[in-house]
């Protein structure tokens, strides 16, 4: 078996690496990214480290050669990654690479009011009619990303957010690599052709959130609900430029209207563990919540 993960130096790709190196050798484990010296400690354990550029098609033929199961870590290019997912599934099936796993989001439905719907929509379907064995593991939000926004909450009394009453069961990047790992080492049973909504154990409000932040930092956190222009506006008054702040927003639309308040059993049934809740996350992460 010969197993390719892309943007392997990425957080959710050397996450990814580890429990992969951890199941299968070394020698069957390729890594690609732009930047291969930032993989020197997989290259040193063994692993193959390939340039892939997805700006640079001609770049990814050598990089998938003798693969045999991918995983297509979606890029951070907003609003330009379906040409690059497109390029990247193009040259997996030139390369006779026979089962791709893709990193997709929650629901990508056309209603779905989230900025990066449309690229993951547009992703599996080019997976649907590339003719490749595939299977999408659509990440919920990573808990991880709540941290920081907690500290802020924590430092200030005040969560605020335009979800409204709408819930969504955050997940663990480390749970989210560990069924890409499953996936990709076989040792999950999945079904070809098939989406997994890959989320955190339960759905959570944004007063949840609150009480749960209070309870770890022992502080009184209370969450504030505004409409989309006001939340655009505190996050421009902190500095964020404007279409970065109204992308955002868009997050919170789409889980205040009810976009991704499903949780699912996908972690347990992939990895064979229930997944971590934000509890376990924030706790771990105490002292970054603490002023």
């Amino acid at each position: 078996m010969s197993i390719i993960i892309t943007g392997a130096s990425g957080h959710l790709g050397r996450s990814t690496a580890e429990m992969v190196l951890d199941r299968v050798p070394a020698s069957e484990v390729v890594l690609t990214t732009r930047h291969p010296e930032e993989l020197s400690d997989f290259a040193g354990r063994g692993a193959e480290v390939r340039r892939a550029d997805f700006d640079r098609p001609d770049t990814l033929a050598g990089a998938f050669a003798g693969g045999e199961r991918l995983l297509l870590i979606s890029t951070d290019a907003v609003g330009s990654r379906v040409p690059q997912h497109r390029a990247a599934i193009e040259a997996a099936r030139d390369a006779g690479v026979g089962h791709v796993a893709y990193t997709s989001y929650l629901n990508p439905v056309a209603e779905n009011p989230a900025v990066v719907t449309p690229d993951h929509r547009e992703t599996e379907e080019a997976l649907r009619e590339s003719g490749l064995a595939w299977i999408a593991l659509r990440n919920a939000f990573y808990a991880e990303y709540q941290v920081p926004a907690g500290a802020q909450a924590v430092a200030t009394g005040r969560l605020v957010h335009n979800n409204g009453d709408g819930r969504i069961a955050y997940v663990s990047r480390e749970d989210c690599a560990a069924a890409a790992a499953a996936v990709l080492t076989g040792e999950a049973d999945s079904d070809e052709g098939k989406a997994y909504d890959i989320t955190g154990p339960e759905p959570l409000g944004q007063d949840d959130v609150a009480a749960l932040l209070g309870e770890v930092s022992g502080r009184t956190v209370e969450a504030v609900a505004v409409d989309d222009e006001a939340f655009v506006e505190g996050l421009t008054a902190a500095g964020l430029p404007e279409p970065a702040a109204r992308a955002i927003a868009t997050y919170g639309r789409a889980i205040r209207e009810g976009y991704l308040g499903e949780a699912s059993g996908a972690v347990e049934s992939l990895t064979g563990r229930p997944p971590r809740s934000l509890r376990e996350v924030f706790e771990a992460h105490r002292g970054e919540l603490l002023p």
